[in-house]
C-alpha cells in the first residue's frame, strides 16, 4: 500500500528523513509521532509527491511515484484523501458544495454527485448541514465535512494530519470514532499527531520519528515507549541535602 525503501530528503544541510525502510499495509491505522521538525510532514508530502526525495524508492498503490510522470500525478492524488487540522473549507460554498467539489475536479458526472455526496454526507453525521455554510457550523462540523470530502472520491489512504488539533476532547473522540470507522470499512488510515491520550487509548501501529530516522514501530502501541514514559514521569528533587526520588 505504501512503502520507503531507503529514502532520504534533505533540504541543505536539514535532514527531513534519513534512510527511512518502513511498509503500511492496505487497511491499517497508523499514527506518525515525534517532535516538531522530527519529519512526520516531510513523510507526508513525499507520499502526496510534493516533494521530491533525495534517493530511495516509493510506492503507494503499488505505483512507483519517486520517477513517475507529472501527467500521473491527479492519479495518484485521487487516491489518497487528505484531511488538515485547519479544515481548510471553501467558506462561499455549502457543505454539499465543498464535498462536491472534491468531485468536480476529477470531472465526475453530476449525476455521480447527486449519488455520492448525500451518502458521504450521511456517513459522517451532518446530512442535516448540507446547505449550511462553514461559518455556521461548529468546529467539529466543519471537521466532519473535511473528512467528507477527503472520502468522497473513494481513496484507498486517508491522511490526517493532526485532525484533532483544533477540537475540544469530546470532540477529538467523536472524530476519531469517525476514523475508526472509515478504517473498518477498508480505507488506510495514515494520521499525525501529538495527541498522546488518543493514541494510547486507541491501541494502533503506531510510527515514531526522531530526527529524520523512524525510532519505533509497534503494533498496538503507545505514544511513548515503556521506559519512555517512565523516565518522563521520574524526577529527582532536593529535600533536606538529600537526593529523593519520586513517581507522579
Amino acid at each position: 500500500m505504501i512503502e520507503f525503501n531507503n529514502v532520504t530528503k534533505s533540504y541543505g544541510e536539514n535532514i527531513g528523513i534519513k534512510d527511512v525502510n518502513i511498509k503500511i499495509n492496505k487497511g491499517d491505522f497508523c499514527f506518525l509521532v515525534g517532535p516538531s521538525g522530527a519529519g512526520k510532514s516531510t513523510f507526508i508530502k513525499l507520499i502526496l509527491k510534493e516533494i521530491e526525495a533525495d534517493k530511495g524508492s516509493i510506492l503507494v498503490n503499488d505505483m512507483e511515484i519517486t520517477n513517475i510522470a507529472n501527467r500521473f500525478i491527479p492519479k495518484l492524488r485521487r487516491s489518497t484523501g487528505i484531511v488538515f487540522q485547519d479544515f481548510r473549507l471553501l467558506p462561499k460554498k455549502t457543505v454539499f458544495e465543498n464535498v462536491a467539489f472534491a468531485m468536480e475536479i476529477i470531472h465526475m458526472s453530476r449525476r455521480s454527485i447527486r449519488r455520492q455526496v448525500p451518502q458521504v454526507l450521511s456517513l459522517v453525521g451532518i446530512s442535516s448541514k448540507a446547505d449550511k455554510y462553514p461559518n455556521e457550523l461548529s468546529a467539529g462540523e466543519q471537521q466532519r465535512v473535511a473528512i467528507a470530502r477527503a472520502i468522497v472520491n473513494n481513496p484507498t489512504v486517508l491522511i490526517a494530519d493532526e485532525p484533532t488539533g483544533n477540537l475540544d476532547p469530546d470532540t477529538a473522540w467523536e472524530i476519531m470514532r469517525l476514523l475508526e470507522q472509515i478504517n473498518l470499512r477498508g480505507t488506510t488510515i495514515v494520521m499525525v499527531t501529538h495527541a498522546k491520550d488518543i493514541v494510547d487509548r486507541m491501541g494502533k501501529r503506531v510510527i515514531a520519528i526522531e530526527k529524520g530516522h523512524v525510532i519505533r514501530d509497534d503494533r498496538g502501541g503507545a505514544y511513548e515507549k515503556q521506559e519512555e514514559k517512565k523516565k518522563l514521569h521520574t524526577g529527582m528533587y532536593m529535600s533536606g541535602g538529600v537526593f529523593d526520588a519520586y513517581v507522579r
